[in-house]
C-alpha cells in the first residue's frame, strides 16, 4: 500500500522525504554556536528548563570555541565513518535558542555554515519567544535559495507544565511563532516531551487537538528522561509520584495509538530521544537505539494494520 506521503511506510518519514526530494541521503550536522537562552541569562529567569543538560547530547566535535566552518567540516568527517554515501547536509544549530542574538550576528553564523561544500541547508533549533519579524523575513529570503527548517522547543500546549519545567514561555506564544513562520514559507518544525510531571497520558493524548491544528512541516517526540546535572533530576527524587516516565513497553503502545491520530501532513523526524545512560538520573531503556524503537513501532503499526492519520480527525 502506498500511503499519502508517497511511499510504502505507515508513517510520513523524514528519511524518505529528503530522499524524494533531494534524490540521495541528507545529514544533518551539529553545530554548537555559544547561544543561550532568556531564561539562563537573566533576561526571563535563570537555570533554564529544568530538564535541560545540552552535554547529554550534544556530539564530541561540538565546542563553541570552534568556527562554526570548522565544526562544519569535522562534523562531515565524523559522519563520514557511518554514512558515507552522504554527500548533502543540513547544518544543525542545536543548543540552546539559535535565534537569541541580534540579525547581524545571526547572518555572521548561518552564512558561515551555508558557504561550505556540500550544504544545502539549516536546522535552526529555538524557542517561540526568540523570534521577530525580522529575523523571520531574513529567514524566508534565505529559504528561497536553501532548504531552512525553523525548529521550535514547545514540549507541551499546557502551560501550567510548562510553568512547572521552567520554560518562561506559553503555548499561545508557540502558536503565533509557527504561524509567521509558515506563512513566510518557511519549513516549520516542533518538539514535544511526552511524560512531563504532572501530566497524565490521557493529557498527552488530549493534546493531539491542538497539535494538530499547528502549521507544521516536521514534528519531533522525545519520552522524557532524567538527565543528571538538570534541577528535574532534583525533583524527580522529591516527587517521584507526579511523573509518568514510560517503559519501553508502553511507550511504543502510547505512540502508536498516537500517531494513528496525527495529522497525516507531518513529517515524523524521530519518535524518540536518546541519552547515554551515564546521564541518566531515572529509569532508562537500556542500550536500545533509536533505529531499533523505530522498527519497533513500525511493526507495531503493521500488527495493529494502522498508520499515520488512520483516525485523524481534521475538525
Amino acid at each position: 500500500m502506498i500511503y499519502p506521503w508517497g511511499h510504502d511506510r505507515r508513517y510520513n518519514a523524514y528519511a524518505p522525504y529528503f530522499k524524494k526530494l533531494f534524490g540521495e541521503r541528507v545529514q544533518k550536522i551539529s553545530v554548537d554556536a555559544g547561544f543561550t537562552c532568556p531564561n539562563r541569562d537573566g533576561a526571563k529567569s535563570r537555570g533554564g528548563c529544568t530538564y535541560c543538560n545540552n552535554d547529554a547530547f550534544n556530539p564530541s566535535y561540538c565546542h563553541p570555541e570552534k568556527p562554526i566552518e570548522q565544526q562544519v567540516l569535522e562534523g562531515i568527517e565524523f559522519h563520514k565513518v557511518r554514512y558515507r554515501r552522504a554527500k548533502k547536509y543540513l547544518v544543525y544549530f542545536q543548543p540552546y535558542s539559535n535565534t537569541y542574538a541580534p540579525l547581524d550576528e545571526l547572518k555572521n553564523l548561518y552564512e558561515a555554515a551555508l558557504s561550505q561544500t556540500g550544504v544545502v541547508g539549516l536546522v535552526i533549533s529555538t524557542r517561540p519567544d526568540c523570534i521577530d519579524e525580522a529575523k523571520l523575513d531574513y529567514l524566508a529570503e534565505l529559504s528561497g535559495q536553501f532548504y531552512i527548517v525553523l525548529e521550535y522547543g514547545i514540549e507541551s500546549i499546557y502551560n501550567e507544565t510548562l510553568i512547572r519545567i521552567n520554560r518562561q514561555d506559553t503555548f499561545e506564544q508557540a502558536q503565533i511563532a509557527i504561524s509567521e513562520t509558515a506563512k513566510r514559507g518557511i519549513h516549520t518544525g516542533a518538539h514535544f516531551i511526552f511524560g512531563l510531571p504532572g501530566e497524565s497520558r490521557e493529557m498527552m493524548m488530549e493534546s493531539l487537538h491542538e497539535i494538530n491544528r499547528l502549521s507544521l512541516s516536521s514534528i519531533k517526540f522525545h519520552q522524557l528522561q532524567i538527565v543528571e546535572g538538570t534541577q528535574m533530576a532534583g525533583d524527580y527524587k522529591k516527587n517521584e509520584e507526579s511523573y509518568s516516565l514510560f517503559s519501553f513497553k508502553e511507550y511504543v503502545d502510547f505512540i502508536v495509538r498516537f500517531v494513528e491520530k496525527l495529522n497525516p501532513g507531518f513529517i515524523i523526524e524521530r519518535f524518540a530521544g536518546e541519552v547515554p545512560p551515564r546521564f541518566l538520573a531515572g529509569p532508562g531503556w537500556g542500550l536500545i537505539r533509536n533505529d531499533q524503537i523505530n522498527v519497533t513501532i513500525e511493526k507495531e503499526l503493521a500488527n495493529r494494520d494502522t498508520w499515520q492519520g488512520k483516525f485523524f480527525n481534521p475538525k
